[in-house]
């Protein structure tokens, strides 16, 4: 498992190893749109006095873009290097994220739409370029530990990133909080690929055209995937509407940061684990645990309450994802790894895509009607994966 034995001393000494470190530190910043671009273009359009539907599309085309774009450069890595690719797509990412920030979403609908699209599909591949090279820095032996770490630290992005949107807007204004997304991509993705790793070419190999997509096993957990990822894409949605109705913007950042930190927390419970089952029989059991988690914030609830209640969900987030990423490495067919943890990347972004498109039309509903697509997401994802368990065949 990729929690497996995590120990403190075991993260201190995978961090000392040769440009772990600042891999890891690289790609957190670099990965930092991802979390931020959902709340600051929903604020962007708030600000320009747009419908809510109009601000959830736009994020919606937003991840729906990524879901397209991470594969296709994830390919592109396999047969080349990070660095090479990562570079020019964070110039063209960054690009966009800077002239949506002064488009009138109101009065300029298309062209904010295909500012987003342009802003998600040049996302640099670092999450899913990082973790194939763990395979190359790290001895075979701690792979378990080094994925766990991956996973845990992964959600200070998403801790970080809601807050961060939220405090740029509420101190200076969305359009800042676009412009902020592009500085943190292109940094990020610069310190990436200053490093030796990144910039080592893939030897030439004949790839399968379906690459990873011949794995029947790999396939169930894109789908299940696809659920999850509407679970994160509503709950943002959700935060809003929920922001709205008690008339406390800060609400729509601190939301999905409680549901982030819940996940930190979880990750590191998971992470303690000495004898954590193995991903086919976890997923499921875990996918359960986190609809059933979602179900309390149908629940009518004060603010502080709520940011209570939005911990839970997160407790299930990390080992969730941790699980999921160790049995795409397994079931990813060799030559494939740096795109097959892109298609992952891309199902949970496409799934949140329609999360965020499916609450925001919801949206006019009320709290209530927001809040049952992350249910119904969760249970679609355990569901899912029960009854493809037979098909994932991981390893213990």
């Amino acid at each position: 498992m990729p929690a497996a034995g995590v120990s403190r001393s075991g993260g201190r000494s995978i961090l000392r190893t040769p440009h772990v470190a600042p891999l890891l530190a690289g790609t957190l910043v670099g990965r930092l749109p991802a979390a931020m671009a959902p709340i600051a273009v929903l604020l962007a359009a708030w600000a320009d006095h747009a419908p809510t539907a109009l601000g959830a599309v736009l994020a919606a085309l937003y991840a729906l873009a990524g879901a397209v774009g991470q594969p296709l450069l994830g390919r592109v890595v396999d047969r080349s290097a990070l660095a090479a690719v990562a570079l020019p797509a964070a110039a063209v990412s960054g690009g966009a994220f800077t002239a949506l920030a002064v488009v009138d979403c109101t009065a300029q609908p298309i062209t904010a739409a295909v500012l987003a699209v342009v802003a998600g599909l040049s996302t640099p591949p670092l999450e899913s370029g990082l973790r194939a090279m763990w395979s190359r820095l790290v001895d075979p032996s701690r792979h378990h530990k080094v994925f766990a770490l991956d996973s845990a630290s992964q959600e200070v992005v998403f801790v970080a990133g809601p807050l961060l949107a939220t405090a740029v807007c509420l101190l200076a204004s969305p359009a800042w909080a676009l412009i902020a997304c592009a500085v943190a991509g292109f940094a990020g993705t610069l310190a990436v690929a200053a490093r030796a790793p990144a910039r080592v070419r893939s030897a030439a190999r004949a790839v399968h055209w379906l690459g990873p997509l011949r794995s029947t096993g790999l396939l169930v957990l894109l789908a299940a995937s696809v659920f999850f990822g509407v679970t994160l894409g509503s709950f943002t949605v959700m935060a809003l509407s929920y922001a709205e109705r008690h008339h406390q913007g800060w609400l729509a950042g601190v939301l999905p940061a409680a549901l982030s930190l819940g996940s930190l927390v979880g990750g590191a419970a998971w992470a303690r684990l000495k004898r954590p089952w193995p991903p086919g029989r976890a997923l499921p059991v875990i996918g359960g645990a986190y609809a059933a988690a979602f179900a309390v914030l149908l629940l009518p609830a004060p603010p502080w309450l709520m940011i209570t209640a939005s911990v839970l969900p997160g407790l299930f987030l990390a080992p969730w994802l941790a699980c999921a990423f160790l049995a795409c490495d397994h079931l990813a067919p060799r030559g494939t790894a740096t795109e097959a943890a892109a298609w992952l990347i891309a199902a949970i972004g496409l799934g949140q895509a329609v999360g965020t498109a499916v609450a925001g039309q919801l949206s006019a509903a009320g709290h209530t009607a927001t809040a049952f697509v992350p249910l119904l997401g969760a249970a679609a994802a355990a569901a899912v994966l029960a009854f493809g368990r037979t098909r994932l065949r991981i390893p213990n």
